[in-house]
């Protein structure tokens, strides 16, 4: 798991004080990010060589509101990898009182600059296959 934390800025807020639904989604790309880079695997690096990774399936569920200033902690699992796709798991927690704010999946596809589905290259697939392995037990 890898683990990060943020702070709910006042702009992510909506006119009810909470924050806005769409931003659970960026947060999910930050610990995605965070998650690839810790295990050695740079997005630019990635770009240089045409390969991008496209969200085929997305959902998130909601369980509780966070209101800004709210410390979270953002939690980032690897559910499933092969050399097409990736499955992360998420959760979004207050850090306060240890309350689940959300939960949720992304499905990226490993794909190049036309949109046509690829095996992600040995030297990163065994990267991170080495990493979630590590990170898992």
């Amino acid at each position: 798991m890898v683990v990060i934390q943020d702070r709910v800025r006042f702009v992510e807020t909506d006119l009810m004080g909470v924050v806005h639904h769409s931003n659970y989604f960026r947060w999910f790309e930050m610990g995605r990010v965070e998650y690839l880079r810790q295990a050695g695997v740079f997005l630019t690096d990635l770009l240089e060589e045409g390969i991008i990774f496209p969200i085929r399936d997305v959902s998130c569920q909601y369980r509780s509101p966070s209101r800004f200033d709210d410390l979270i902690r953002i939690e980032t699992t690897m559910d499933e990898l092969s050399p097409v796709k990736m499955v992360f798991g998420y959760r979004i927690v207050k850090v306060d009182d240890d309350v689940l704010l959300a939960s949720g999946k992304t499905m990226n596809l490993f794909t190049n600059s036309t949109g046509k589905i690829i095996r992600l290259p040995g030297k990163y697939y065994e990267r991170l296959q080495a990493f979630t392995d590590g990170s898992q037990s």
